[in-house]
């Protein structure tokens, strides 16, 4: 046989010999203690825990218990300095709620009846925000200077800074409340923090 070797065959022959190189070099360069870790150019690093794509179920009722027990924590801190970290605290817990919803919703493989319950729970969500801000603005226009309110469509939690609430002020407060929300009288708490 006759062998000749044309230009086809040498560029045929370099090219896999560079993804021979390419592979030997990312097999060196990509084990980690024995473990592979996928790498997209921005020098994030993926472990095994986590699953992209994954649905991850967003309880506002939690993120509000949460909210409380900080309360609960921060006590102790000046009402101004515990108005501004709840607020933060707040806008952090929706922010990363939001973010959840919107991953959920973008996931192509979820049925028609998982993306009605998701839509459902954002707009439930957004209302609960409108509820609350609605709410801190018309305790604000009854002199009420710095609250916080967490709703919940079943409870409402009020947090106000004042030493000692009259009869009158507690009126005030959960008829606010009674005309914005369908909650009851007993599922109204009311939180004062001392100034």
């Amino acid at each position: 046989m006759n062998m000749i070797i044309g230009k086809k065959q040498i560029v045929l022959a370099s090219l896999v010999a560079a993804l021979g190189a390419a592979v030997y070099l990312n097999y060196q360069f990509a084990a980690v203690e024995g473990e592979y870790v996928a790498s997209s150019g921005d020098n994030t690093v993926t472990t095994q825990e986590e699953n992209y794509g994954d649905a991850t179920f967003v309880d506002t009722k939690t993120a509000i218990e949460n909210q409380l027990t900080t309360v609960s924590d921060t006590i102790a801190l000046d009402s101004s300095e515990y108005f501004s970290e709840a607020k933060l605290t707040r806008s952090k817990s929706r922010d990363e709620a939001v973010e959840a919803l919107k991953t959920m919703l973008s996931d192509g493989q979820l049925t028609l009846e998982q993306k009605s319950a998701l839509t459902q729970q954002a707009t439930d969500f957004a209302q609960s925000i409108e509820v609350e801000g609605k709410i801190e603005n018309l305790l604000k226009a009854k002199g009420f200077t710095d609250c916080m309110v967490y709703y919940d469509e079943n409870k409402v939690d009020v947090i106000l800074k004042a030493d000692d609430l009259l009869e009158e002020q507690v009126t005030q407060i959960r008829d606010v409340i009674l005309e914005e929300t369908d909650v009851s009288v007993q599922d109204i708490s009311i939180v004062p923090i001392q100034q």
